[in-house]
Order: C-alpha cells, then structure tokens, then sequence
C-alpha cells in the first residue's frame, strides 16, 4: 500500500499556516494527537524543524514564505500530490505591528493586508479546488477580538481580521452546496508571544483587557486549539459561517 493510498483510506489530512509557534502550532499539534496528518507551513526552516520535533510522527513540514502569491498554487499541490487530499485547512498566518495610525506607511499597511487576506485567499481557493472533487473539507480561519471592536495602535491589523469574517461568513454561503465548511475562531487575548509584546510596556491597556475580561485571565493557545478542532471536526457537521469567540467574555465584559 503506498503512501498516499493509506493516507486517504485510515487518516484526515490537515494544513495548517503558520503552524510553527503559537496559536498554530497548539492547532497543529492537537490535530496530531488526534491521528490527523498535519502539514505546518512556515518561513523558518528552524522553527519548522523544532516544531515537527514536538508534534512527533504525524507532523510534516512545509518551508515557504505566503507572501509569495504565486507559487501558493505549487506548493498546495504538491501537498496533494503526497497526501492524496487535504481534509482541513486552517488559515492561521499572520501578522500584527502596533503604531500609531499616523505613522503606519502604505508599505506596512500593504505588508500586513497582503499576508493577513490575500495569501488567505489564494490559498483557501486552491485547497478547496481539491476538496470539491471530494465533496466535503473544512477551512477554519483565524479571526481577532480586533475585529470586534476598536483597538488602538493596530489599524492594518484590525482591518485584516474584519475581512476574515466576512470572507468567513461569504465562503460559507458558496462552498456549502459542494460540501465544505467554512467557520471562524475569533482568540481574545491569549498567552502568545503575539500578545506579550502587545501588552508588554504598555501598562495600562494590559490593565484594560484584565479588567474587562470576566474570566480574570488569559487564555491559553491550547483553548484556541481546541475550538479550531471542535469547528473541524464531525461534532460540527451542522456548522458554517460561524465565528466563535474564545476570550474569556472578553468581547462581552464591561
């Protein structure tokens, strides 16, 4: 039995972006705990070499840089082509920059957009081409608590998160007569390097979001992980074009 055959009869196929560090690499290793092969794509090839180490035998690793729009076509075929499918795709990449909205350039502000929503873009389009011809998939984006309400200092950020659950909510609409789902996790403020230097030296908004979020902590990547599985998962079968909040009441604390 080759390899590709046994991947398509006893086990699910993940992609997860930016699956090396972070919120990702929670996703990805819970779905390798679960007996999912999981493909993490990341720019560093260290990063991505520790992170398989982790993950153990399920992971596999892809070395590429998501900003680069056109070879995304090659490189999620050449996923295909090694594992016979992809069964879920977890659009996790990203990144933030915390500046005054005065000073961001157009060069940042494009930098941001171009990572955070087109490579979202181009590579949901290619995986679920492949998933058509299966007739089922589910793509789980990664959203923000940005995008629910107005954050200062992370304009090209905020504006990034908004346009993922829109694509979330318009996606969900299309592709659900060809049998693929398409939710939303929306992470509040959860322990990430991300968030540390968001918080970190700036006093009084680490102050704000504790004092607004009725759990009284933040949470973990772990949680985030296990809402991503929940929502790609058969538990979720009746689910699409939703955006669940994993904050802590963040989003509903005063």
């Amino acid at each position: 039995m080759g390899l590709t055959t046994r991947f398509m009869k006893n086990q699910k196929v993940a992609l997860v972006t930016g699956g090396n560090s972070g919120l990702g690499l929670a996703t990805a290793k819970k779905f390798c705990n679960e007996g999912i092969i999981t493909y993490i794509i990341g720019r560093s090839k260290e990063k991505l070499e520790k992170a398989a180490c982790e993950l153990g035998e399920n992971a596999r690793i892809v070395q590429y840089d998501l900003t680069n729009l056109e070879g995304i076509p090659e490189v999620i075929n050449s996923i295909v082509k090694e594992s016979g499918q992809i069964d879920i795709l977890v659009n996790n990449a990203g990144i933030n920059m915390k500046k005054p909205f005065l000073e961001v350039t157009d060069e940042e502000f494009a930098n941001i957009i171009n990572l955070n929503i087109n490579s979202v873009f181009s590579v949901s389009r290619e995986v679920i081409s492949h998933m058509k011809a299966h007739k089922q998939g589910s793509v789980v984006n990664i959203s923000s608590m940005a995008a629910h309400y107005g954050l200062p200092k992370v304009i090209a950020y905020a504006a990034s998160k908004t346009a993922i659950e829109g694509m979330t909510r318009a996606m969900a609409v299309e592709l659900a007569e060809i049998g693929v789902r398409v939710n939303c996790v929306a992470p509040g403020f959860i322990e990430t390097p991300m968030s540390s230097k968001a918080l970190n030296g700036d006093k009084d908004r680490a102050n704000r979001v504790m004092s607004r979020t009725p759990m009284g902590v933040l949470g973990q990547p772990e949680d985030v992980a296990e809402a991503v599985y929940y929502l790609s998962s058969e538990a979720a079968k009746f689910v699409t074009g939703s955006v669940l909040a994993v904050d802590g009441g963040n989003s509903v604390g005063f």
